[in-house]
């Protein structure tokens, strides 16, 4: 994936450019039919989805599908059921927030990363940056916004669609916020599963 997509001029100002990365794997395009979008990179490249050992978004992904019910041990696994992980905003935050325009630059990179798996049926937005993303992909296209303006937990439970695509608003998975927040954590896994359905 990392030799079909990138960042050539790194604009941005308020994230760290040295932990830059896209997914470095090889995977079957026409096997995806699930891509989980969440925030921003890891801090520490050793922390990212496909890096080696147990990475920590490994760690929180694998128990986010195992409470949606799912039997699997690594991002490996998921990638081999049909599951396709990336970031909205390909480098590290250095705050906890993440500017706009920085998302709306990094939102280009997304659409030709998305556009190369033409058999994906559903869209998992993790987190406001990632809504906010596939949001601004719409707009480039003159679709409007795909996901309203308002908190997860009212418009999470009502459908979406994009371009074909059943397209999921839910929360951040990746991360050690995952462990902390319970609530927040039984939702994700609701909507996993309810993802997962839709592709069976």
């Amino acid at each position: 994936m990392s030799d079909c997509v990138e960042c050539r001029n790194f604009p941005c100002t308020d994230v760290k450019h040295e932990c830059y990365v896209v997914p470095n794997i090889e995977v079957n395009p026409d096997g995806i039919s699930i891509a989980m979008i969440s925030e921003a990179a890891p801090v520490d490249p050793r922390d990212y989805y496909y890096a080696r050992g147990n990475p920590l978004f490994q760690q929180t992904t694998v128990q986010a599908f195992k409470d949606a019910g799912m039997n699997v041990a690594s991002i490996r696994d998921l990638v081999d059921l049909g599951v396709y992980f990336t970031t909205a905003v390909k480098c590290g935050k250095t705050g906890y927030s993440i500017k706009p325009n920085t998302v709306k630059e990094c939102s280009t990179i997304l659409e030709k990363e998305l556009a190369l798996f033409p058999s994906v049926k559903v869209l998992m937005l993790m987190g406001d940056v990632a809504i906010k993303a596939l949001n601004l992909v719409a707009k480039r296209a003159g679709e409007g916004n795909v996901i309203p303006s308002d908190s997860t937990y009212k418009i999470r439970k009502r459908k979406y669609h994009f371009r074909r695509k059943r397209v999921f608003p839910s929360y951040l998975q990746a991360g050690p916020s995952f462990f902390i927040e319970k609530s927040k954590r039984r939702m994700i896994a609701e909507d996993i599963a309810a993802a997962l359905k839709l592709v069976k």
